[in-house]
């Protein structure tokens, strides 16, 4: 990758997605901030600026078209490649009802923004990464999205609802999985994270830190020629990187 390299990191004014930015940021990245909310994406890019990171902040709305076709126009407008995209926007609901009774407007809306959000924006940045020497691109999943751990009765998956924030995710892994397929030829590797239960207003304020989970998608972010890609990965404290049943 160039020096300084270039990152965007969608979702990124809050838990582990300013957590990712700073970190990358860290390691001499250019960070995009990608957020829907201009007060508090600006006080984040002013956080990181404050800390020497390089942050700049571009509107960018993951379920609406025209937001991410701008977002991308702004970019290229300042930057010759994108080298790394995260794409970690995600939302879910409140504890819901058992599936038979979720509502049909929510899953709509989780669908939207937890699978269809990251096609959006990967499509929409593809010319940009393509023309890195070494793109990295890297989808926030969850263990949820585990279709063998949900029907495994010693897995911590078998007494979890939410059946739409789950079957979103594990669309997005399949999507996923069809990117890395297609960007093999233009050396793009695209991994799968699952970050685990963490201490944000998505995760309920329960879990690891915000650090701790960003760690996993930082190295994936970063990782080499030889690395994987098309993978499903979680962080095992014992060895590092391991891989999920799909």
């Amino acid at each position: 990758m160039p020096d300084p390299a270039v990152a965007l990191v969608t979702g990124a004014n809050k838990g582990i997605g300013f957590a990712i930015a700073r970190m990358l940021g860290k390691r001499n990245f250019i960070v995009w901030l990608g957020c829907r909310d201009q007060g508090r994406g600006d006080g984040a890019a002013s956080k990181l600026r404050e800390a020497g990171i390089d942050a700049r902040l571009v509107m960018l709305d993951v379920t609406s078209d025209e937001s991410v076709r701008t977002a991308a126009a702004r970019v290229c407008e300042e930057t010759p490649a994108l080298d790394v995209l995260v794409n970690n926007a995600g939302m879910n609901f409140g504890p819901p009802p058992d599936v038979s009774g979720e509502p049909i407007d929510q899953l709509r809306a989780m669908f939207e923004t937890n699978a269809l959000g990251p096609v959006r924006v990967t499509q929409a940045f593809l010319p940009l990464l393509r023309k890195s020497e070494a793109a990295r691109v890297v989808m926030m999943s969850t263990g949820l999205g585990s279709h063998a751990r949900t029907m495994e009765p010693t897995s911590e998956n078998w007494t979890v609802g939410f059946a739409g924030y789950c079957a979103s995710k594990s669309a997005l892994n399949m999507f996923a999985l069809k990117f890395a397929k297609e960007l093999m030829a233009d050396g793009i590797k695209v991994n799968i994270v699952d970050p685990g239960l963490t201490d944000t207003d998505l995760g309920g304020h329960v879990g690891r830190s915000p650090d701790d989970s960003a760690a996993i998608a930082v190295e994936l972010a970063c990782i080499g020629p030889f690395g994987p890609t098309g993978g499903f990965f979680h962080q095992n404290q014992a060895y590092g990187l391991a891989e999920h049943p799909w």
